[in-house]
């Protein structure tokens, strides 16, 4: 495949793409700018985003019943790992917005016509990775705090975190390490997605504009991560259903944000 590239651009370059400074400001009004966008045809991205609820629920019921009880919560938190490319489609819908395309719901899968969809498939796999990694680790934390004797249903588990002090370990333990991975995936990821789909650039020149963006804006940047992190866990506590609500609105919202932060 002539055009099949990933790391750098389709003439084999590693280009540098600016960044600017942007302010919480352009924060908030990126939220506004992409509830606009799903405002529009709010019904069509919650169909269009069901499955990411659906898909959730069904982990959720595996590893309640199948004797994986202390993977739920690190399912749950671990949504946010992954939002970045589960919000592809919004981003396709916002881009054919901004220039005058046709913006129905069936145009979000044309992200798979993108020249850089071998870069989006592989940046998507390290994320899925992330997300494997960080269900490791919570597993590991759980065996190192409970070792052999641990809590045999969800509710002694949920009474055990919350009342005694091998439980409260384990959320400060699990906390702090979960910290670590969503600051990870959000440094590298912020702008990641819609770049590739905007510029075909390569991954290397799409994580790096990410970085260089956070270490640019930090203040803002770490905004944009809590405002993620309170959405989709306000979004988790009905059953997940607010999901297919908040991914679309934090998918425009990106796209938004990528276009006020990237030159």
């Amino acid at each position: 495949m002539a055009n099949f590239h990933v790391i750098a651009d389709a003439r084999g370059e590693l280009a540098r793409v600016d960044v600017r400074r942007i302010s919480p400001a352009d924060i908030l009004d990126a939220l506004r700018l992409g509830f606009e966008d799903f405002w529009e045809k709010p019904s069509h991205y919650v169909f269009l985003c069901l499955i990411y609820p659906v898909a959730g629920v069904i982990l959720i019921t595996w590893a309640s019943t199948g004797n994986a009880q202390q993977l739920v919560f690190p399912i749950i938190a671990g949504f946010a790992l992954l939002g970045p490319l589960a919000a592809l489609g919004p981003y396709e819908i916002s881009r054919r917005r901004e220039l005058g395309l046709d913006s129905s719901w069936r145009h979000a899968v044309d992200v798979r016509k993108s020249p850089a969809l071998p870069a989006i498939i592989a940046f998507g796999l390290v994320l899925v990775l992330v997300f494997m990694a960080w269900l490791l680790a919570a597993q590991a934390l759980y065996v190192w705090f409970y070792g052999p004797a641990p809590p045999e249903s969800l509710t002694g588990l949920m009474r055990d975190v919350l009342t005694t002090r091998r439980g409260w370990g384990l959320l400060v333990a699990g906390g702090l390490t979960g910290f670590v991975f969503a600051l990870a995936v959000l440094t590298t990821s912020v702008v990641t997605f819609p770049l590739l789909l905007d510029r075909d650039v390569g991954v290397y020149a799409a994580v790096n504009a990410s970085v260089r963006l956070a270490l640019k804006n930090p203040v803002p940047i770490l905004l944009w991560g809590f405002i993620v992190a309170v959405l989709l866990a306000i979004a988790s506590l009905p059953l997940l259903v607010g999901l297919a609500l908040v991914i679309p609105i934090l998918g425009h919202a990106t796209w938004h944000l990528y276009r006020k932060a990237v030159a």
